[in-house]
């Protein structure tokens, strides 16, 4: 299917070497102010060029609102958001010889989606490209805006890892990064102006940077690719998110990253490292809350956690604690290499891809990792705030909490602004 959420509904569109490509957003909340520019610098910070270790496709991925505002103000109807693709060329996929599309690329989607549509694009992988997450940064854009006017919600992501080369490597005092104290000041601090200093790489450490570029650039020069992780940490969310059993807002987390192209592995709070940890250090001891201002548009809690292994989710609900997570990208399939292959004719064959790749996706992940965490909170927020909306009209009874003017929803966060 070729669309997110529930409630905050993303539907994308296009090919990689289409006209086009985008989405349409369904339920994004009317009275939000909105333009092209609050959208575009997600768009920028993906796009391809940006330096000797991405792709050298020249789009501009300039963004265009076709619907759903006037004035620069959301109606509450659907938003189209549409990006031209202006440097197509899907030459590089056929002539010269035998044709390119003769074969499936190793490791690509040209023969699953052969067998599953008995069709497929000719070109540059469709809808199985990088390119059709520009869409979802888009959409998650949007929904960031509302997030963070409405909650105070920061959501940052950075390259963690690249190849061998790891920005808080294991170690036996620390397995997982959950307990590492330089982590956690890290996660609580960094910003995305910080960790775009850090270009091209966005790992914001300058020796681990440096070491990281390195190896990228030794794959493009050998013609070849190297995999890596995104972390990405989602601060000041709302306590209460997640819809249990099925829905747990880190299963809606996982479902989210692991629906971008070239992703492997999701994981959250202490990770697999957790496993080496004993329970009597693991588990997130309840505190009292310190004596600080309520959160925007949010009362203020009772109980915070000691520690933060959880990852800010526990029994599938937000605690209020900072949401952090992993995950991990392949190396991208299309490699400048002479590959030994079987055509779909089943005759053996050599490909040699054409055309222009990222020798790693881990730079320009970074903001689709960010775009789809923020459409997971705005869906479980919008679930949540119908939710506290329809309770709050009924009779406080002596089991149940009062909804506080703050939980209400929609209008009582926007009194914040």
């Amino acid at each position: 299917m070729s669309t997110f959420g529930q409630y905050f509904r993303v539907s994308t569109y296009g090919e990689s070497h289409g006209k086009s490509v985008g989405c349409i957003v369904d339920n994004c909340p009317p009275g939000l102010q909105l333009t092209e520019d609050d959208i575009q610098p997600q768009m920028t910070r993906r796009r391809p060029g940006q330096s000797a270790l991405t792709t050298p496709r020249n789009e501009k991925d300039k963004v265009e609102i076709q619907s759903g505002t006037e004035f620069g103000v959301t109606l509450g109807t659907p938003i189209g958001l549409r990006v031209l693709n202006e440097d197509q060329r899907p030459h590089d996929y056929g002539g010269g010889g035998k044709n390119i599309d003769a074969f499936p690329r190793p490791s690509h989607a040209d023969w699953t989606y052969l067998e599953k549509y008995g069709v497929k694009a000719s070109s540059g992988g469709g809808r199985s490209s990088a390119r059709e997450t520009i869409g979802r940064v888009a959409a998650g854009a949007i929904a960031e805006k509302y997030l963070r006017v409405a909650y105070g919600v920061e959501i940052v992501a950075f390259t963690s890892s690249v190849g061998s080369e790891f920005l808080f490597p294991p170690s036996r005092e620390h397995p997982t990064a959950s307990t590492n104290p330089a982590f956690l000041d890290l996660i609580d601090k960094v910003t995305r102006t910080q960790v775009d200093e850090f270009l091209p790489v966005r790992c914001p450490d300058a020796t681990v940077c440096k070491r990281m570029e390195q190896v990228i650039a030794d794959f493009r020069d050998r013609h070849d690719s190297i995999g890596g992780v995104v972390t990405c940490v989602i601060r000041h969310c709302p306590s209460g998110l997640g819809e249990p059993c099925f829905d747990k807002l880190e299963a809606t987390l996982a479902h989210a990253m692991l629906s971008l192209p070239a992703t492997k592995g999701f994981e959250i709070g202490s990770g697999f490292g957790g496993c080496e940890v004993p329970g009597s250090i693991h588990n997130d001891a309840f505190v009292k809350a310190p004596a600080t201002a309520a959160p925007l548009g949010r009362s203020k809690p009772k109980l915070t956690t000691k520690t933060n292994n959880s990852g800010g989710i526990q029994g599938g609900i937000t605690n209020g604690a900072h949401i952090y997570f992993n995950v991990a990208f392949k190396p991208p399939a299309t490699i400048g290499q002479m590959q030994d292959t079987v055509g779909y004719d089943g005759e053996a064959g050599v490909l040699e891809a054409k055309g222009r790749h990222d020798p790693c996706v881990i730079p320009r992940a970074v903001p689709i990792v960010e775009a789809m965490a923020a459409l997971v909170v705005m869906d479980a927020v919008l679930a949540q705030s119908a939710r506290q909306t329809a309770r709050s009209l009924l009779p406080v009874l002596p089991m149940t909490i009062p909804v506080s003017q703050s939980e209400k929803g929609v209008g009582a966060a926007n009194g914040h602004q």
